[in-house]
């Protein structure tokens, strides 16, 4: 359904999402963070000072804020389209919102500001958690195998110790440049300019489908042979078999 109400470069940011954003979240992400916090170890054994220390590496888990990321990016989508639904049935019924391509509603109205705004949204999204993402971890998005820690009930400066730290920088570094430079810098740009022109383009073929319907309505013509068809003002045909017949009576 998103298909028939989205630009192309639209089409591409929704693949983006499910294949490389939710296809790999669900299988390999979450087995590289499956051991998360149980593999988090520290050279201390003061009661607590592993919890707190863990608690101020990771304050939420990247797995739950990348799934938070995508509810959010999704959203604005679904609220376009149950937008979209109704209206498209509106367009359907109207003349003068007229196909261009059979099969293919024109963006206009309030289904174009409604896209824009679905656009608008997805970018604050995107850039937020991008933002939150490097201001609630002290290590950005670069781990690091060693993890110092000052925190109480810590006694001194503890060193702790991250499982895995090469692998999850991968997949960190992946998710940002599949949320980032290919949707924020690339789609949702380009998505923004094609419908700019879009708009520009419906202004002329409305003007020119309005000129074109006056030209061919104004002069009806109607012809005095048999079984021909004749046109009328409301661009409707129809045929009179017995047209010479009702002539003769008259």
């Amino acid at each position: 359904m998103f298909y028939s109400y989205s630009t192309a470069l639209g089409k591409l940011w929704l693949s983006v999402l499910f294949i490389f954003r939710v296809l790999v979240l669900g299988t390999a992400v979450e087995s590289a963070w499956s051991d998360e916090q149980s593999a988090f170890l520290c050279n201390s054994l003061q009661p607590g000072c592993e919890n707190v220390c863990y608690d101020k590496s990771f304050p939420i888990s990247h797995i739950r804020l990348w799934v938070l990321q995508i509810i959010f990016v999704s959203t604005p989508t679904l609220v376009y389209l149950d937008v979209g639904l109704p209206l498209k049935q509106l367009e359907l019924k109207k003349f003068k919102y007229g196909l261009e391509i059979q099969g293919k509603i024109k963006m206009r109205g309030g289904l174009l500001h409604t896209y824009i705004v679905s656009i608008i949204f997805k970018i604050i999204f995107e850039v937020s958690f991008l933002v939150i993402q490097w201001c609630i971890y002290d290590f950005k998005f670069m781990l690091n195998a060693v993890y110092h820690c000052e925190r109480y009930p810590c006694p001194h400066k503890t060193d702790c110790f991250l499982s895995r730290p090469t692998e999850k920088t991968i997949f960190i570094i992946f998710m940002i440049i599949t949320s980032k430079l290919c949707y924020c810098q690339i789609i949702a740009l380009s998505s923004m300019y094609e419908i700019i022109g879009a708009i520009c383009d419906v202004d002329i073929n409305s003007e020119d489908i309005r000129s074109s319907h006056k030209t061919q309505c104004t002069k009806p013509k109607f012809p005095s042979i048999r079984n021909h068809t004749v046109t009328i003002t409301q661009c409707q045909s129809f045929t009179y078999s017995q047209l010479d017949v009702a002539m003769e009576k008259r």
